[in-house]
């Protein structure tokens, strides 16, 4: 069943759309500011352990009313702009390389790190974000590290407990698409599917769909990325669905980042083009943010 706030006689339509990576470099966080103040996303997750977090911090304690949640970030994946755990006060080794950077790749979290030293972090990062001025609106988890997608070793209760203790949303579906489950492993389709019930026992606020890569793949151009976002967008189903984004302004200093920079440059313009704003409205699809999901359940549920 579907979020039952949701008027589904009428089939409405909810939709969030969330900057992943605020706080990943300076010219993502130029990008991320500007649609959020525009309004062309609803929401961002600020990634704590990465450089420029501080200005992102910044942004957030002197606009309080900004909907930022927490990227957890447990890899770096690039291979010469690296980042580590914000923990200090303990050791927790299971989660860096011998450089004492997280890991390239989500498996390796998977394979090396202890649930003792991924709650510290976690707790951590929230604990960081919050001192420095972020109201942190819900939790998602930069690219999937802590879901078990490789191996099935999945660090998600742990999260459900951080997102009982600060009430906060998190990011998983209720539905897990179709195409995905043709390609996923039987067990770990049937553990995530566990992890979303028990998401929902424990009172989380959660998503209906979650789309991740509505632009296309990394090689696509201007015209065939807006395309697939049209189409997209006009495909929403009745529910609460999110889509992730990771937009940036395509300047030197992302293009020596990531071999990706076309693709985050080309998701900033979307957010910003006409014909794309129009369609949202077209389908009569209602923008809201994580804050309001969660008010929403709130409401309902009171």
């Amino acid at each position: 069943m579907m979020n039952n706030f949701i008027n589904c006689e009428n089939n409405e339509k909810m939709l969030i759309i969330n900057a992943d990576d605020f706080g990943m470099s300076y010219c993502t966080n130029t990008a991320v500011i500007e649609l959020l103040e525009k309004g062309a996303v609803t929401s961002t997750t600020v990634m704590v352990p990465c450089p420029w977090f501080p200005e992102a911090a910044s942004y957030c304690k002197t606009n309080p009313q900004a909907n930022v949640g927490i990227h957890l970030t447990f890899n770096s994946e690039w291979k010469t702009y690296k980042w580590g755990p914000v923990t200090r006060d303990s050791d927790v080794r299971s989660l860096v390389t011998r450089e004492g950077y997280f890991p390239n790749r989500i498996e390796e979290v998977e394979l090396n790190a202890k649930p003792e030293d991924i709650r510290k972090e976690i707790r951590n990062q929230i604990e960081l974000a919050i001192s420095m001025g972020v109201k942190p609106t819900h939790l998602d988890n930069h690219m999937g590290s802590l879901y078990g997608l490789v191996y099935g070793n999945d660090f998600l209760e742990i999260v459900f407990d951080f997102c009982e203790e600060y009430d906060l949303p998190f990011r998983i579906p209720r539905f897990i698409p179709k195409e995905l489950e043709t390609i996923m492993d039987e067990r770990i389709v049937k553990k995530l599917k566990e992890r979303i019930l028990s998401a929902e026992k424990r009172g989380i606020t959660i998503l209906d769909y979650l789309i991740g890569n509505a632009t296309g793949g990394i090689e696509a151009d201007y015209n065939e990325a807006k395309e697939q976002l049209i189409k997209t967008i006009r495909s929403l189903k009745p529910g609460v669905t999110e889509i992730y984004v990771h937009p940036a302004l395509g300047n030197e200093e992302l293009k020596a980042i990531t071999r990706g920079w076309k693709k985050r440059q080309i998701e900033y313009e979307l957010l910003n083009d006409k014909d794309v704003i129009n369609t949202i409205k077209e389908e009569n699809i209602k923008l809201i943010s994580w804050k309001e999901l969660h008010q929403l359940k709130k409401h309902f549920n009171s």
